[in-house]
């Protein structure tokens, strides 16, 4: 059974997942330990409202960051504001929100870049292939590919996106493909080149999103087998 959550996916669940198991032994093991694929999108705001979320997330803990989120969403009427209306508000009052001085230019830039088009609108950015949106979010300050990355999997549903660079996934690929150490934890000496990731993965296109959700899946079954282990 798939479960698609509350927004509907843009592409076959069904057959993303019986793709990837038909094409790679290893990978089908692992999806049949972690069960069904999950995946819910998030919320169906405009790119510019994606990427000032996920400016104000950037290297905070998820709590710090959603309370600075919400005192800015406060400040505009319990919504996010417009790009000219965060261009037209003063530093002192984003920083009295706890925004720093970085993200401050940061979100200004990003606003800008909304205004002029670089960054699209959500009916344009639909219509994009995923190359174009990588190059035209990260000429957005403070976004580089990791953080394009996530919105085309989590936000807009792109099936065949693989972030080669992201924690969660190379470790993940190490769990179920490499020789994950056993007595200590994982370091990142240990995960895999992109390069070898790149080349596995070639016969899980065009589905390579639904992979890497699973592969961030075998980290959260490595971490449930310990926590169980040390309980013993």
């Amino acid at each position: 059974m798939i479960h698609n959550g509350k927004q509907k996916l843009p592409y076959d669940a069904a057959e993303a997942v019986g793709h990837l198991k038909a094409a790679d032994k290893k990978l089908a093991a692992l999806m049949e330990r972690a069960g069904d694929f999950t995946l819910k999108l998030g919320h169906t705001g405009t790119p510019f409202d994606s990427l000032l979320e996920s400016i104000l997330y950037q290297q905070l803990h998820g709590k710090a960051a959603a309370a600075i989120h919400g005192r800015l969403r406060a400040m505009y009427g319990d919504g996010d504001p417009s790009p000219e209306e965060l261009l037209r508000t003063p530093e002192e009052q984003l920083r009295g929100c706890g925004v720093s001085g970085n993200k401050i230019r940061a979100l200004r830039d990003l606003a800008e870049r909304t205004v002029d088009g670089t960054v699209p609108t959500l009916a344009a950015i639909r219509k994009m292939p995923d190359e174009e949106i990588v190059k035209r979010l990260t000429a957005v300050r403070g976004i580089g590919p990791w953080t394009v990355e996530m919105l085309l999997i989590f936000r807009l549903g792109r099936p065949d996106v693989f972030p080669v660079t992201d924690y969660g996934v190379r470790k993940g690929f190490l769990l179920t493909f490499g020789r994950a150490p056993k007595t200590r934890a994982v370091a990142t000496a240990d995960l895999p080149k992109p390069e070898a990731m790149h080349k596995r993965a070639k016969k899980w296109a065009p589905w390579r999103s639904v992979a890497s959700w699973y592969l961030w899946r075998a980290c959260d079954l490595e971490a449930a087998e310990r926590k169980a282990a040390a309980g013993k």
